[in-house]
């Protein structure tokens, strides 16, 4: 029988719960509403960060596609060059003056060609004879005794020309300077 008494005695316990005044209920909303608000500040903190990552994303790969469109064709102006080179020292072994039309036919094709890669983004470096030397847009093949003293350190003869494509220089032009 003390069995009994035991288990009336738990059970008698279960279904007397003291209950909560009605204030801890109202504070339970009150700190519930409390999370929450707080948990959708974390949550609108986070989606501001993701947007904000997004947005550097889209940006970057549109600066990285801009890149990509005006060095893409780097490869073939870098083969194209050897053939300007050949056309300019063929060119200046022409007379014009007294040039047959075929010689004038293929200087106007020089010219088209010329100006295509002009209009693709490649462009001659300009150099000129008595510049200073600079060895971030020159390369010097060797270096000369001066023959003045002002040209020292100064490029006395252009051997190969440069080219750039847009921004970058593909090429750089091949310079004596003299010593």
């Amino acid at each position: 029988m003390s069995k009994t008494k035991d288990k009336n005695a738990k059970s008698n316990s279960k279904t007397k719960k003291p209950q909560s005044p009605k204030k801890r209920v109202g504070s339970k909303k009150n700190g519930i509403s409390e999370n929450l608000k707080i948990d959708l500040q974390k949550e609108k903190e986070k989606y501001l960060r993701l947007f904000a990552e997004f947005e550097n994303f889209k940006k970057r790969t549109s600066r990285e596609r801009l890149e990509l469109f005006k060095s893409a064709n780097k490869e073939v102006m870098s083969a194209l060059i050897p053939i300007l080179d050949d056309y300019d020292r063929a060119k200046s072994q022409i007379d014009t003056e007294n040039s047959s039309e075929e010689i004038k036919g293929l200087l106007l094709i020089f010219n088209k060609m010329s100006e295509i890669l002009k209009t693709n983004g490649l462009f001659e470096v300009e150099i000129k004879v008595g510049e200073v030397f600079d060895s971030e847009f020159h390369e010097a093949i060797t270096q000369i005794p001066a023959s003045k003293e002002d040209l020292k350190g100064k490029i006395i003869d252009v051997v190969e020309k440069g080219y750039q494509l847009g921004d970058k220089i593909i090429r750089f032009p091949k310079v004596v300077v003299g010593k």
